[in-house]
């Protein structure tokens, strides 16, 4: 038992090094990334054919929100292939990394979009008047004064957001890419201990979860020294 221990835990470190931790850090910072250009938009106080754009991130945010992660990867993996227009559009074939990168992308952007905007919405509109009045345009304010104070709330949502979606990762087994539990299935099928080898995978997002939460206290803490005396 201990030898299975030991070969199939080197495998699944292997995987989560290789595919389960940089499959969540480059779906998060994509995520961040359209969380910001979503909330900023629906912030926005601009009218007229904007509020077009509006309604498609208020839509965006719906569409993702409704429904289930699993069936979004499907969608974009399996779905799209077949979004053929003869003689004209070939439909989207995209390799296994590349759709798990965009499902999660945008599953966590309509997520963070609610953090980042409740964020910014915090921020006394007082700031922002007071800002304006000695001259700075609304794009200074928004980066020296108001994302800053923003991130402070923002951070321990957005935080708790990245733990889980390292854990969601399991989810990109369904289509084939070999994160750590795909890899666990795959040991599973050759050895016959699914108890032990799922227990194992789940002591390692244990492991990983809790440096994960560990880094976010530091965090915490570090922006808590930052914040300005009131």
């Amino acid at each position: 038992m201990w030898h299975t221990i030991q070969s199939s835990l080197l495998e699944l470190l292997a995987a989560g090094f290789k595919y389960t931790i940089p499959l969540a850090l480059v779906s998060f910072f994509w995520g961040l990334l359209i969380a910001l250009f979503v909330a900023l938009i629906r912030l926005s106080r601009q009218n007229g054919a904007f509020k077009i754009l509006k309604g498609i991130a208020v839509f965006y945010v719906w569409l993702f929100r409704s429904t289930p992660l699993l069936v979004q990867l499907f969608i974009v993996f399996f779905g799209l292939p077949h979004l053929v227009i003869p003689g004209v559009f070939p439909g989207v074939h995209l390799k296994p990394f590349t759709a798990g990168v965009i499902t999660f992308s945008l599953n966590t952007g309509a997520y963070a979009s609610e953090t980042i905007r409740a964020a910014i919405a915090s921020v006394p509109k007082g700031q922002w008047e007071a800002a304006e009045a000695i001259g700075m345009t609304r794009l200074q304010v928004l980066w020296r004064i108001i994302l800053p104070q923003a991130l402070r709330v923002a951070l321990p949502p957005l935080a708790n957001s990245f733990i889980s979606l390292v854990k969601d990762t399991s989810l990109a087994a369904s289509i084939t890419i070999a994160e750590m539990f795909s890899v666990a299935q795959q040991i599973t099928a050759e050895n016959y201990e699914p108890l032990l080898m799922y227990i194992i995978v789940a002591l390692i997002y244990a492991l990983f979860t809790t440096v994960l939460s560990r880094l976010q206290a530091w965090m915490e803490k570090s922006l808590a020294k930052t914040a300005p005396v009131q």
